[in-house]
């Protein structure tokens, strides 16, 4: 190195379980649980992600002199574009019509989970800018070095983002539904801050469910059973029928999590009659609640806007969290609260002329995303503060 220091050696490590967990969850931190070892490992023990499925782990680990992993990063070799949620198929294709081979190229990011969070980890107590630099660079000589099309790192946060740019990764952005706690202690209070028109719409909404004979049930932590996770397997399986064709999480994944993250789930289950008929499949973070999937065998009016939406605001309210991550799509988010916020990815294309033509898209793209939010907010139920 230039100042005359030895050059960090970046390992790339083929299985999450080759990683000490304790030693993993240190870079990682606790604020986000899609990055922690137990969430990644029951992706790769369950056999939802390895190379079969076309997710061939590929992690990134810096070790200090004792052999302590002081930095790491989800890594993933890619043979398609199923999962990621930011989506480069337009990409693929037109690389393949130049005559180039698009697939496989390398993935930052958590399998099947669109949730903004850190992509390179580095422990507190370690010189965090030189170490993000090093796996940063890292992942770009891995690009080259295997002749690969590109390297993206998805849903990152965006001091990853700006950190990357400077790097001379391709910057892209997108949206999603996020609704944040501004110190209420109620759900009133948060109805308080709407205009008239929508709180007397929640509130219809809100009463129209109970019309139902429907329980719905708050479940977390050692109340959830195999049962529970049969049932929600259930609705998973039939959301997955009807919005994506196949699922990309098994019954085992479920499992897993149950042993190992319990307390980090949390499901709004809805019952008739002690028959599970629908839930709302949340994650939860250090001050977010993620909201991941939602599925039904039968359905009520109003009950997805109560299960998805209200109970989540209720729950943060009620824990005193910071937000409700609801995820991308559905412009009927905005109307219950949850605003159009900005997510975050970068692009590593070492082909000049496919560079150019991805930045020229991206440049575009950026404008078209920062109109939609701006068009979004217009729709916005809070009262005006002018």
């Amino acid at each position: 190195m230039p100042d005359g220091r030895e050059p960090i050696a970046v390992k790339v490590v083929s299985k999450i379980a080759d990683i000490p967990a304790e030693q993993w969850d240190a870079c990682a931190g606790t604020i986000n649980p899609f990055v922690s070892h137990a969430f990644l490992l029951a992706l790769e023990s369950s056999g939802t992600v390895k190379a079969e499925t076309g997710w061939q782990p590929q992690h990134l680990s810096i070790e200090n002199k004792d052999g302590e992993v002081v930095a790491c990063a989800p890594l993933y070799l890619k043979s398609h574009s199923y999962g990621e949620y930011v989506f480069d198929w337009a990409w693929a294709n037109a690389y393949h019509r130049a005559g180039g081979k698009y697939y496989p190229k390398l993935q930052n990011a958590v399998p099947f989970s669109p949730v903004p969070g850190p992509r390179f980890l580095v422990n507190p107590e370690e010189n965090q800018a030189e170490l993000t630099q090093a796996l940063m660079e890292a992942l770009a000589q891995l690009t080259k070095q295997h002749h690969l099309s590109s390297a993206h790192v998805t849903f990152c946060q965006k001091e990853e983002w700006e950190k990357l740019g400077e790097k001379g990764y391709l910057l892209r952005t997108g949206h999603q539904f996020h609704w944040s706690n501004d110190g209420y202690k109620t759900f009133d209070d948060f109805l308080a801050a709407l205009s008239s028109r929508k709180r007397k719409t929640i509130k219809k909404e809100r009463r129209g469910i109970q019309k139902h004979d429907v329980d719905l049930k708050t479940i977390t932590g050692t109340d959830i059973t195999e049962s529970h996770w049969d049932a929600l397997y259930t609705f998973y399986l039939d959301t997955a029928a009807r919005k994506w064709g196949e699922p990309y999480l098994n019954r085992e994944f479920f499992t897993l999590l149950g042993e190992t993250m319990a307390d980090k789930v949390v499901l709004f289950m809805a019952e008739n009659n002690g028959v599970p008929t629908a839930a709302a499949f949340n994650i939860l973070g250090e001050d977010t609640l993620y909201g991941r999937y939602w599925g039904c065998i039968e359905d009520y009016k109003f009950l997805h806007f109560e299960a998805c939406y209200y109970r989540a605001i209720d729950f943060a309210i009620e824990h005193g969290l910071a937000k409700v991550e609801a995820g991308a799509q559905g412009s009927h988010k905005v109307q219950r609260g949850y605003l159009p916020t900005k997510t975050y990815s970068a692009h590593w294309i070492p082909d000049q002329k496919f560079r150019e033509a991805v930045d020229h898209f991206l440049l575009h793209e950026r404008r078209d995303t920062d109109n939609e939010i701006k068009a979004y907010m217009g729709y916005s139920p809070f009262k005006s503060e002018t």
